[in-house]
This record gives structure tokens, sequence and C-alpha cells, in this order.
């Protein structure tokens, strides 16, 4: 039943230093641990044993916790990003993939993958305050910045949930591409974007209005989106490459080759730098967004999926 079967030197290459994401950190999936990557150094400084295959991670809004999904383990990882230490192991009734904290700090959203629920969760208190039914195999969370809508990649359904956060429950199915996996929010456009997997696009969908907008082809098996400066870029697993959207026009710009299965990918914040976790190379690199090319390749752990947000500031 592994998920990973079901589911699927530090070189500096120029001038340009990484922007505003001082760490990264990235669950391990073969490693069994989450490697804490200094960007700015582009060295790997600590590493986190979480056991379980950890794939999943998201940042609290200030990033003093990581949260940590472990697929085989079962159970939520709540990490002290200082200390460098799990200070909480929350149990999950299912195989836990995406997660998602909320803008206010409050709630920790999880994806129960084979039991098609989205679990609301106290990381405080350590336990699961609400379930919700959503589409089946969900797989990638995102909220929105007033923290009123999630949204789920219902993965075998071939939709989205978008859900009302302050009563969670499920407000409208959008139909999709094949397989959504990732999901990133873009709150200017009011949209969400999706990685579809088996039909190699990205959906485009009004989250107010519930409907499917456009869609964009990009490369073989996209799994995850991170937006910059106006563009979208997606990591396509089996192409190992990502690729550059205009999103003013929904037209692809630009294909840059990375290391071996992309999967998490996530913006500096200054919006400078993209961060691109590759699975089977085991390494992060660095892209600058106003260049377009590959700036630094920085070794990890083993099995860097990174699928959610990974990177934290420290000042």
């Amino acid at each position: 039943m592994k998920l990973v079967a079901a589911i699927i030197c530090a070189a500096a290459l120029g001038a340009i230093a990484p922007g505003l994401a001082d760490e990264a950190f990235t669950p391990d999936q073969n490693g069994d641990d989450v490697s804490v990557l200094d960007l700015q150094t582009r060295k790997l400084v600590a590493t986190i044993p979480v056991g379980g295959k950890p794939a999943g991670i998201a940042m609290s809004p200030d990033a003093a916790f990581a949260y940590v999904t472990s697929t085989e383990g079962k159970y939520l990882s709540v990490i002290d990003t200082a200390e460098r230490k799990i200070v909480r192991k929350i149990m999950i009734p299912d195989t836990p993939l995406g997660v998602a904290a909320d803008p206010a700090g409050t709630f920790v959203y999880v994806a129960g993958f084979y039991d098609n629920h989205l679990y609301e969760i106290d990381p405080r208190e350590g336990r699961i305050v609400a379930t919700l039914d959503v589409g089946h195999a969900p797989s990638g969370i995102a909220l929105t910045p007033d923290d009123k809508l999630i949204v789920t990649a219902d993965r075998e359904d071939n939709q989205l949930s978008i859900i009302d956060a302050a009563s969670f429950t499920r407000q409208r199915i959008v139909k999709v591409g094949e397989h959504p996996f990732g999901v990133t929010i873009d709150a200017p456009r009011h949209r969400v974007y999706a990685a579809d997997v088996e039909s190699d696009d990205m959906s485009v969908v009004d989250y107010e209005n519930g409907e499917l907008v456009g869609t964009v082809k990009v490369g073989k098996r996209p799994y995850a989106i991170a937006l910059a400066q106006d563009l979208a870029f997606v990591t396509n697993q089996y192409a190992g490459t990502v690729s550059v959207i205009d999103l003013k026009t929904l037209l692809p710009i630009k294909t840059i080759p990375v290391g071996d299965y992309p999967e998490g990918i996530e913006a500096s914040a200054d919006g400078k730098t993209i961060y691109v976790a590759n699975w089977f190379s085991n390494e992060v690199f660095a892209i600058d967004v106003a260049s377009l090319t590959v700036t630094a390749k920085m070794p990890v752990g083993d099995g860097p999926r990174a699928f959610g947000t990974f990177l934290r500031q420290t000042k």
C-alpha cells in the first residue's frame, strides 16, 4: 500500500543570491526526516527525524512551527522550527497527505487520502476538532488569505472542493483536469490553480463563482504550483522541468530544466526566487524569477517531496 508506488554539493551557478527565504524545511520521504537548508549559505544545517514517510508540509503564519504529514505513520508532526525538534505528534485515522495552516494561526487542515476526509486540527491541543467529507483522494490544500475559503484537490474525482472555513461545510464542487494534486491560491485574481497530473495541464478556477475559466498545457505529470511576479511556476515530475506561465495571458512562456522528479515548489517572500524540491535527485534548486534561470543547486536528504509551504524566514 505504499503511497509512493500508489500515486505515483552545493553549487552556485551565478551571482544572484537567493531571495528572502532564509531556510527550507524539506520532508524527505525516503529518509524519514526533515532537512533544514540555510538558503543564504546554501548548506544543510539540521536533520530532524520524523519517521512514517513524510511528504506534506505547512508553515505556521509566524513560521514558529512546521506541520509535517507522515503518510505511512498516519500522524502529523508539529516541529518547533527554531529548536529543530518535534514538540507534538497528532494521530490521523487515515493516510495524511496535503496540509495547510490557516492565516489566523488557529487551525491546521490535513487531507485524508484514502478515507476522503478533510481534518480540522487544533495544533496546540493536539486534537482533531472536525472532519468533513470531500471528494475521493484529497491531496493538496490551499486557503484564501482572508481565511474564508479552503480548497482541496480531490484527485480521483477530477475536481476541487471549495469549503467555507467558518462553518466547515463544502459550498461548491468544480470539475478540473485529470487527477489534480497541488492547488495554489491567487487572491488578487480570485483564482485557484490546480496541477492536473494525468492531463498534463494547469486548471484555472474562479473560486468566488466556482467556475473553471481556463486550462493551460504544461509538462509531463505536473504536481505543484508557485506564484511570483504575475507568473506561475509548475513542477513537471516526469519531464524534470518547471513550466512558466504568464498569468495575465495564461500562456506558457518558458520551460526550465531542473532535477529529477520535481514536486514541492514555493516562492520566496520577496517574489524574487523560486525554490524547487527534486524528489529523486535529492536537491533543492533556486530559480531567479527575473532571468528565469537556475542560480543554485543545494543537496538535502533522501527523497525530498516538500509538498506544501516549506520556506521559513528567520528574521
